[in-house]
């Protein structure tokens, strides 16, 4: 079967790898009729349109820039970062395969029988995270009363500041998204009118401890969808260098296992081939690869210059407190 990791060791661009990824699949999938590699390769062309035509990204991040400098002026005792990427190839590939598998094992798991191939494709249609930005703040201690509780005073802020940014990102051009908050539950410090546009992982985190809110937003004039995450420091120091994000990554490799003895191999091909594209990615050694603008000494010293694993940035703002007079109005 066709896989991205087939594409990594011969010293190309990230574009030259997209492109040939995406022609091979697209042959082989018209030749056996599978739609599901078709949906596939939309998937890819949409990643690398946003690499190669990044035009309206300027315009995109000046407007998110509105609502930074909105915060320079309203928080100026606060410590906060605006970060801006295009998801990693790496990470996009793992996660549409991730979310084949993930769909066809509960399916089957519900109903004993799986999925109508309709139904997979339609599950496909739901990403809206290629682009993401992340605000995360920080109070520095000097700014605390006494008697107050540093973590939850972070979080009184973030969700001050998550009640504000809907409604200003919309007169910047972009359209809120109703989010998929079925069994979940929000934080009473988010304002009621905002329970279906959050999912509220600060209130309720994941198994694995993840906590953040995300916003999913369309840009009007981009025509494309957003997504907005924020965080304290110290939830955003769990998710990338902590527990939480050390716990679902072995969260997810013993998920995969269960579900492969589950549905045997030869069940069903769409599930055999996903499953085998999310464990090759998961196994992948990045010292190996020779990608052009990547390096890796191992899984952990990394330097990527394309956006192959860690994703592109593409909105690095940051703003620190100078205030130091302990008092916060």
């Amino acid at each position: 079967m066709i896989k991205l990791n087939d594409y990594l060791y011969d010293g190309e661009t990230i574009f030259r790898i997209l492109q040939k990824y995406i022609d091979d699949l697209e042959e082989k999938a018209l030749a056996t009729h599978n739609q599901i590699d078709l949906v596939h390769c939309s998937f890819l062309e949409t990643i690398y349109e946003l690499l190669e035509h990044n035009e309206f990204l300027t315009s995109q991040s000046q407007r998110i820039r509105e609502f930074y400098k909105y915060m320079v002026v309203e928080y100026p005792y606060l410590a906060f970062t605006f970060k801006g990427r295009i998801k990693s190839i790496i990470r996009a590939e793992e996660k549409f395969n991730r979310y084949i598998v993930d769909f066809i094992y509960d399916y089957y798991k519900m109903y004993h029988h799986f999925p109508a191939l309709q139904e997979i494709k339609e599950k496909l249609s739901c990403f809206r995270d290629l682009l993401a930005y992340r605000i995360v703040i920080s109070l520095p201690k000097c700014h605390l009363q006494e008697g107050q509780d540093r973590e939850e005073e972070e979080i009184k802020l973030l969700y001050e500041i998550a009640n504000k940014l809907p409604s200003f990102l919309e007169n910047q051009g972009f359209t809120i998204v109703k989010a998929n908050t079925t069994g979940r539950e929000c934080s009473e410090l988010l304002d009621m009118s905002l329970w279906t546009t959050y999912r509220d992982y600060v209130y309720e985190p994941t198994a694995a401890g993840y906590r953040s809110l995300h916003l999913t937003l369309f840009d009007d004039m981009a025509k494309c969808h957003v997504e907005v995450q924020l965080r304290t420091k110290s939830m955003d120091d769990s998710a990338e260098i902590g527990v939480s994000n050390h716990l679902r990554y072995v969260e997810s490799q013993e998920q995969q296992k269960n579900r492969r003895v589950e549905i045997p191999e030869g069940e069903c091909i769409y599930f055999d081939e996903a499953y085998e594209r999310v464990v090759s990615l998961e196994d992948i050694e990045l010292s190996k690869l020779d990608v052009n603008m990547f390096t890796a000494v191992n899984n952990s010293l990394i330097n990527d210059g394309c956006g192959l694993f860690r994703g592109r940035q593409i909105l690095p703002f940051e703003h620190l407190s100078r205030f130091q007079n302990g008092l916060v109005d």
